[in-house]
């Protein structure tokens, strides 16, 4: 393989130019659509020949195009130090990306670029949003190449295949998690969305004219299920209820369908392998993605549930990388397993779930109960509004419902949540019905500081916070003997790790 870095521009591969027509053209099918239904409406068959085709022809060929002017005039180049871009038709943008801002790149195949073959690769940066690089789209042997030769010029090896011919060496990978299409519809079975069923319920309340019936008629539905006999019509109340199940059954049938159908698409033909540079994740039916999540980059993992789906012992696994923010960092590495399928995953990592003789601990009381008195305050001047303005029984209502919410939620709180130090974990536990499993590797955390508010100094406690750069974690209401005990463990581990170990060496620091 050369060892000298290549500068020759390059351009995506041309069928770029036919995907983008094709992305542009459905978008206007619409328009078309409705354009010629109206004229066709009018029973106008000339203007449809004279000005409807010679419009569309022309916005399609203007389109065309452009779609192929946006391809001629982008083109990237790879250095010895940065990948440098320049795009534009009218006004030309350079961009230049240093290989150490590099976080990861991921390869993503949509359903027209996946026909031709092409992939769109992606540069994470860690800043999020636009400031990330894509380059859409190259051939898949192409974007192989092209991610392993930024990985290894990010940690300074001399894997440098300049070559678009040069065959890109294929890790050795080990199977450790994959979803069956018989998980992918049960995992859709739990994925059942009440957003989605309140956008169908107004979609169909705004269309309801549609319908020979009055929707939200009790009266309409009876008449409906009666049929011709008239026979259901005469059971009068049940009849109503009957269409009521009908009506609400129609829109929970709805909700599961889309939750299987949306959950399909996503994780169909889940795999997750072990390679030598990572945890590789593959999925998707219509949008196929591939990721690599580098092991020696993990900082957390966090263990979530359901209040459903705990009840059958299903959990999910996801990991909390050094590779940006909370955006684009949060990698889900197991979407739908029992425990122990995620506990090899775990163990892959360098992480390892808390074990039963681990000594948990829970947040003072008094945090608690001044959150609940904090909250109550608030409940009570609201209540104080309302008798002021004459309404005695609406002020009864906030010191109620809310007073009993609040200390229902504090208990509860204080209940279920609970944290733990081990010698190379830190562990946090929230949450009954839906619990949450947090675990730290103490050697990579950025940062741990104290937080005391006035009231937290006065009652003697104080909230821990540790620096990730993939999310947030903190444990809230410690004695304050015990934050420090905990800060000083943590900073202890983290003098000795060498950060530039984890950030720039390609193998697994635990």
């Amino acid at each position: 393989m050369s060892e000298s870095a290549d500068h020759t521009p390059r351009r995506t591969d041309p069928r770029t130019f036919a995907v983008r027509a094709v992305s542009l053209l459905s978008q206007l099918v619409l328009p078309i659509l409705v354009g010629g239904y109206a004229i066709l409406d009018d029973g106008n068959l000339a203007d449809l020949i004279v000005f409807f085709l010679p419009l569309v022809l022309a916005v399609v060929g203007a389109n065309i195009l452009f779609a192929y002017l946006r391809w001629s005039r982008l083109t990237y180049a790879v250095g010895e130090a940065d990948i440098r871009v320049e795009s534009g038709v009218l006004s030309r943008a350079a961009r230049s990306v240093p290989y150490e801002r590099i976080q990861d790149v991921s390869l993503e195949q949509k359903v027209v670029p996946r026909l031709f073959g092409l992939v769109e690769v992606k540069f994470e940066t860690g800043a999020g949003g636009g400031d990330d690089l894509t380059l859409a789209y190259l051939p898949e042997s192409e974007g192989e190449r092209l991610r392993e030769l930024v990985r290894s010029r990010r940690e300074g090896t001399t894997l440098q295949p300049s070559d678009p011919d040069t065959p890109v060496p294929t890790d050795s990978s080990r199977l450790l998690f994959a979803m069956s299409p018989r998980r992918v519809v049960t995992f859709g079975l739990f994925e059942f969305s009440l957003a989605v069923v309140a956008v169908v319920a107004g979609f169909v309340s705004q269309f309801d004219f549609l319908l020979p019936f009055e929707l939200w008629d009790w009266n309409a539905w009876r008449e409906q299920l009666a049929g011709p006999e008239q026979w259901l019509a005469g059971m009068g109340f049940l009849a109503q209820i009957i269409g009521g199940v009908f009506a609400v059954g129609s829109l929970l049938l709805v909700g599961v369908v889309t939750g299987i159908v949306r959950t399909a698409l996503r994780e169909w033909n889940f795999r997750l392998e072990r390679t030598d540079k990572g945890l590789r994740r593959r999925r998707g039916m219509i949008t196929r993605t591939d990721l690599v999540m580098p092991v020696h980059r993990v900082q957390a993992l966090r263990v979530r549930t359901g209040l459903v789906r705990r009840l059958f012992g299903w959990h999910a696994l996801k990991v909390v990388s050094l590779a940006g923010d909370s955006g684009s960092a949060n990698h889900e590495a197991v979407p739908f397993a029992q425990m122990e399928e995620i506990a090899p995953v775990v163990a892959e990592t360098g992480f390892a779930l808390p074990e039963d003789t681990i000594e948990w601990r829970r947040a003072m009381p008094a945090y608690r109960i001044d959150n609940f008195l904090i909250g109550f305050v608030f409940m009570f001047a609201i209540s104080a509004v309302a008798l002021a303005f004459g309404r005695g029984f609406l002020a009864l209502l906030p010191v109620l419902i809310g007073g009993t919410w609040m200390g229902l939620h504090e208990f509860l709180a204080w209940r279920w949540g609970w944290h733990a130090l081990g010698e190379r974990q830190l562990y946090t536990r929230r949450g009954w019905f839906a619990p949450d499993l947090s675990i730290a590797s103490r050697h990579k955390l950025q940062s741990v500081e104290i937080v005391r508010n006035p009231l937290a100094r006065l009652r003697g406690y104080a909230d821990l916070r540790f620096g990730l750069a993939g999310g947030r974690l903190r444990i809230r209401g410690l004695p304050l003997a015990e934050a420090r005990r905990i800060r000083d463990a943590v900073l202890s581990s983290m003098a000795e790790q060498d950060f530039s170990a984890v950030v720039d060496d390609a193998g697994s620091v635990a």
